[in-house]
């Protein structure tokens, strides 16, 4: 299967630390990768409304949930690139997440067996030295990469607060030049570890 990347962007700054990272490491790729960029600050998407105990979602035909479903069902690997955002996916980020919900529900759709082995990467710019502080957005997308049956690549972290701060982060450079090389695993829970 030829792999298709889908990179959501998820800051509400266009050209951000994170979108910077994230095109480094879009790089690397083979050009015979397809790639494609979808901005949900210039997509956005309505707030997610949960139907499940009232009736079932219909399948979007236009607008940016349309664009968004029909990119996401064509990619073979699908990647978060969101700024850390008090210590998680930014809102953009999060609602994209939330529509997942109703797509699980759309008759006909059949999201979750579809993304079942796919895969979904991370790429995140925060202002912090330790890492770890990022780990609630690890956590979010290991997740629900678990829950949909995924493969899940990591988080590719970089350091940056001011424009362009993470282009000086030699380390995160590096590691954006093998990091859709790697083998994605299954994703697990963290109780499933144990």
């Amino acid at each position: 299967m030829t792999r298709r990347f889908l990179f959501v962007l998820g800051s509400s700054r266009p050209d951000g630390n994170t979108e910077l990272l994230a095109r480094r490491a879009a790089e690397q790729l083979p050009p015979q990768v397809e790639r494609r960029w979808i901005d949900l600050a210039r997509h956005p998407l309505p707030d997610f409304e949960d139907l499940r105990h009232d009736s079932d979602h219909v399948r979007p035909t236009e607008g940016a949930v349309a664009r968004l479903l029909d990119a996401t069902l064509a990619a073979t690997d699908v990647v978060i690139v969101s700024p850390l955002y008090w210590y998680s996916v930014s809102a953009h980020t999060k609602r994209y997440l939330d529509h997942w919900a109703g797509w699980l529900r759309t008759p006909g759709l059949d999201f979750k067996a579809t993304m079942a082995g796919r895969t979904l990467w991370g790429v995140t710019a925060l202002a912090h030295e330790e890492p770890e502080v990022a780990d609630p957005l690890v956590g979010t997308l290991n997740n629900s990469a678990a829950y949909m049956g995924m493969r899940f690549g990591g988080v590719l972290l970089g350091n940056g607060s001011k424009p362009g701060d993470v282009l000086k982060d030699t380390e995160a450079l590096a590691r954006a030049k093998t990091f859709f090389a790697r083998e994605a695993p299954l994703a697990r829970f963290p109780y499933e570890a144990r």
